[in-house]
């Protein structure tokens, strides 16, 4: 999980714990996503990912965006001529909405659970940095907290 990967949806691939051989960090993962997600159909065992980018196994088996991505040729969304679409809407999320949406759930959440459950999810840094860098968006678009 080192390596940097960014999703072809903005996700962050590198912090995510399913690419861990740790089988029991991956556990507590799945735990902390039924618990602030409901995602209920994931487990230690089949969330095993090598991510998005690669070749290998992907824990999303229903995911649209990947496939229609390297169809594509893109290296991301953002890159395609049809961004924001339908396959990948749903996936673009930031960390502030992520805690207000599953709140009430996220009032004891833990900087440790943000970071190992929610964390890998907030790609709308890494959309809008790729947006300004595409010439899509304008360049102080890059510099949040600026025009707050």
């Amino acid at each position: 999980m080192t390596s940097e990967m960014i999703g072809y949806c903005g996700y962050n691939c590198h912090l995510c714990a399913a690419r861990s051989d740790d089988i029991a960090l991956r556990g507590k993962m799945v735990d902390g996503w039924k618990k602030y997600f409901g995602l209920a159909n994931y487990t230690a065992e089949n969330v095993k990912c090598d991510g998005c980018l690669s070749d290998g196994v992907v824990a999303d088996k229903v995911c649209q965006a990947r496939p229609c991505a390297k169809e594509k040729g893109v290296k991301n969304c953002v890159y395609c001529d049809e961004f924001p679409c339908d396959k990948m809407k749903h996936l673009i999320s930031g960390r502030e909405g992520m805690l207000v949406y599953c709140y009430p759930k996220t009032t004891t959440i833990t900087e440790e659970e943000y970071n190992l459950c929610m964390r890998q999810f907030n790609s709308m840094p890494n959309l809008l940095r790729m947006l300004v860098e595409s010439g899509k968006m304008p360049p102080w678009v890059g510099n949040p907290g600026e025009a707050d």
